[in-house]
């Protein structure tokens, strides 16, 4: 811990993302409190929409995230040109994915939710169904939106400008949270929409983040160079963009068959009945918050690495990704305790029964216990993904959830009459052995690989 300067900067990169995501997370906290208000059903219904939007949004994420590595290299090297066409690649990308998104959850919304409804009770199921695929509906709107602020974040995220994206995401939480107050209770002469109130206010808040996003970065091209003519042509070179297609699809396939991973596990899960589906729910809301920890850290070690790549420091990056990690996990550890304190009091804020109440306080004490196992996981994965190992980060990121998270949970819950927290618990530390392997792969340095040649090729 010598090296202050080296540590300003992580925080510098790492706080406005985690400010960003933990403000987003604890509005998203009250929307779901919001909806809970208005009961269960509506509730778990929004939920597993939640979780299927989920995948999609890890689909931008993952095909945005393998261009990003790019973006972060050639900013590391001060090549505009090249952080110019990364932009173009990901704006393409962003419309292909909302095409594919908007196509797949039209066409088989209603069957998805339905794969999360279990037990005797028709009328609850029926109701879960028809507020769950409302909820959809409207919220289709806003995925456009979302991939292209989406799309401006990155790029000035892996330039390493965290503070605009964190002011755009506060304006926009702003907007939704007072657009649910309005929309889902009906106040100051508007309807009382419910769930569909809920759908308006976050489509609503993801426009104006977008616009914010957009007129920040085009009005300043001073600050933000490679935002000069970006637009005026979607021309990329051909070893750039086959590169970035090389390098992109493996984490592209591994976020979409990873968050697929966790919405299957979300429905091995609910097999429980719809209590689980409602405590999950719970468990995740106020679990969000308090994961912006690794999810931060996580983002800044890619981006320090991926300019430090990008900038030819070969010789010294492991020994600072290690350093990374261990802050990673101290500050996790912090969060984790933090996490745990909330056990027994956030689940009361719902208008639910207390078996689900009970439930949902037991899976927000594991999370926290494991929160430690989360933060080196993230970090190994991130150092691994600096260096553009993509087919490395997908073995070990989505293969590992299906080849072992999956089957670990399909066995406890449908051959066992194991206590759902309790199988939750043996989940969670098959990361356990994730970080093992993380540890592996970080320490034998095949990630460190300098990508920006390949525009001079």
């Amino acid at each position: 811990m010598k090296e202050k300067s080296f540590y300003k900067r992580i925080i510098h990169i790492a706080l406005p993302i985690m400010v960003q995501n933990g403000i987003t997370n604890f509005v998203n906290m009250l929307d779901n409190i919001m909806v809970g208000q208005v009961g269960t059903n509506p509730m778990s219904g929004v939920a597993i929409v939640n979780n299927l939007l989920f995948v999609w949004n890890l689909c931008i994420f993952g095909g945005l995230s393998g261009i990003g590595i790019f973006t972060a290299q050639f900013a590391g090297r001060k090549n505009n040109n090249g952080i110019r066409h990364t932009f173009r690649l990901m704006v393409l990308t962003g419309v292909i994915l909302t095409a594919l998104g908007l196509g797949v959850f039209l066409l088989f919304g209603r069957q998805l939710i339905s794969l999360y409804l279990h037990g005797s009770e028709t009328a609850n199921i029926n109701e879960t169904l028809l507020h769950g695929h409302r909820y959809l509906m409207i919220m289709l709107a806003g995925l456009l939106p979302f991939a292209a602020a989406q799309i401006y974040s990155t790029v000035l995220r892996e330039t390493g400008e965290t503070r605009i994206p964190m002011r755009a995401s506060l304006i926009a939480v702003l907007v939704n949270l007072i657009g649910n107050y309005v929309l889902i209770y009906g106040k100051f002469g508007f309807p009382a929409m419910g769930v569909a109130g809920a759908a308006a206010a976050t489509v609503i808040s993801r426009c104006t983040e977008l616009l914010f996003l957009a007129f920040v970065t085009h009005s300043d091209p001073e600050r933000y160079p490679f935002i000069k003519d970006v637009y005026s042509s979607m021309s990329v070179p051909g070893t750039l963009a086959a590169e970035c297609i090389r390098k992109a699809s493996p984490l592209l396939l591994n976020e979409t068959l990873w968050a697929a991973g966790q919405a299957v596990l979300s429905q091995t899960y609910s097999s429980r009945g719809l209590e689980v589906v409602a405590a999950t729910n719970i468990s995740a809301t106020i679990g969000n918050v308090f994961n912006v920890s690794f999810i931060a850290m996580g983002s800044a070690i890619g981006i320090i690495l991926g300019q430090e790549l990008g900038a030819g420091h070969l010789d010294t990056v492991k020994k600072d990704a290690n350093r990374l990690a261990v802050f990673a996990v101290l500050i996790c550890a912090a969060a984790g305790a933090g996490l745990y304190s909330t056990s027994s009091l956030f689940p009361r804020m719902y208008n639910t029964s207390e078996e689900i109440r009970n439930i949902a306080a037991g899976l927000i004490r594991v999370s926290a216990l494991c929160m430690p196992l989360y933060a080196y996981e993230n970090a190994s994965y991130f150092t691994v993904r600096s260096g553009g190992k993509t087919v490395i980060t997908f073995l070990f990121d989505s293969c590992f959830s299906w080849l072992v998270v999956i089957p670990v949970a399909y066995v406890l819950t449908h051959m066992t009459a194991m206590d759902i927290v309790y199988v939750f618990l043996c989940v969670q530390l098959c990361s356990i052995l994730k970080c093992l392997i993380g540890f592996i792969l970080v320490q034998k340095g095949i990630w460190i690989h300098d990508l920006t040649g390949v525009l001079q090729q």
